[in-house]
């Protein structure tokens, strides 16, 4: 049965696309036929697996406003199982056309209902914000993936992230769980990241992977080669900790 997962935080720079992309990637590995779904206007997820967008074609922004169907829109990557929805720049404007639509907030919900089947895993890679596009994900979406850097400020957001889940369960998506609770970027050196693990995982109880995503320049440099880290450099820091969390996650399923 197919899973959807939304890859969610509404700060900037925890590491959203990056798991999402290299978790994505070690599950096509593992025999998963995989979909992720670029929700950032930014775009990052196709440039880290080599898509390289038709203008010709349809993009995730075509079929939030109805014009295109989802399978129009599904583009392969450079990885064998992994296929990719890209987004455009065009996405940013979409937060304001939804506004006008019946059913704002379900519209990628029902883009979704036909085409799920074909898919072991579909991520959605949301953008950092908790808009429309955020909740047209969480409402489409089995369990949200939460990526934390390891900073105090972390912390500060994590109330409003956890809220908004509450009133998506509460009013559009009564199924919707947390599927777990990823920590990136951890430097083990410092007091602090200890004192911010320790938190979040007072807050989150068994949800926090045991997984850490580390600090790794090898990871920071594949998405400039189009390529995820299992592809890039298999063997580096980032590379054994995404592969880990594959296995954690299977392993949870």
């Amino acid at each position: 049965m197919t899973k959807v997962i939304s890859v969610a935080n509404q700060k900037g720079g925890v590491g959203k696309t990056t798991t999402c992309v290299n978790l994505a990637s070690y599950l096509a590995n593992c025999g998963k036929k995989v979909l992720l779904i670029d929700m950032d206007p930014q775009g990052n997820a196709c440039a880290s697996l080599g898509v390289e967008i038709d203008k010709n074609k349809e993009s995730v922004y075509e079929v939030l406003l109805g014009e295109a169907n989802l399978s129009e829109a599904i583009y392969p990557s450079v990885q064998e199982n992994l296929f990719v929805v890209p987004s455009t720049v065009d996405l940013a404007g979409a937060e304001v056309d939804l506004v006008y639509m019946d059913r704002r907030e379900y519209v990628m919900k029902e883009a979704l209902a036909n085409y799920k089947k074909d898919y072991d895993y579909i991520f959605i890679d949301c953008p950092p914000s908790l808009g429309l596009l955020t909740v047209n994900a969480l409402t489409a979406t089995d369990t949200v993936l939460i990526p934390i850097q390891c900073e105090y400020f972390a912390l500060v957001g994590l109330g409003q992230l956890m809220n908004t889940v509450r009133l998506i369960k509460k009013h559009l998506n009564p199924n919707v769980e947390i599927e777990g609770v990823l920590l990136t970027m951890k430097d083990n050196r410092s007091n602090l990241v200890a004192q911010v693990s320790e938190e979040i995982k007072k807050y989150f109880g068994a949800k926090v992977y045991d997984t850490y995503i580390p600090r790794n320049i090898r990871l920071a440099e594949s998405p400039s080669h189009g390529k995820p880290i299992l592809m890039y450099d298999s063997k580096s820091k980032g590379a054994l900790a995404y592969k880990s969390l594959c296995d954690e996650f299977l392993k949870k399923q």
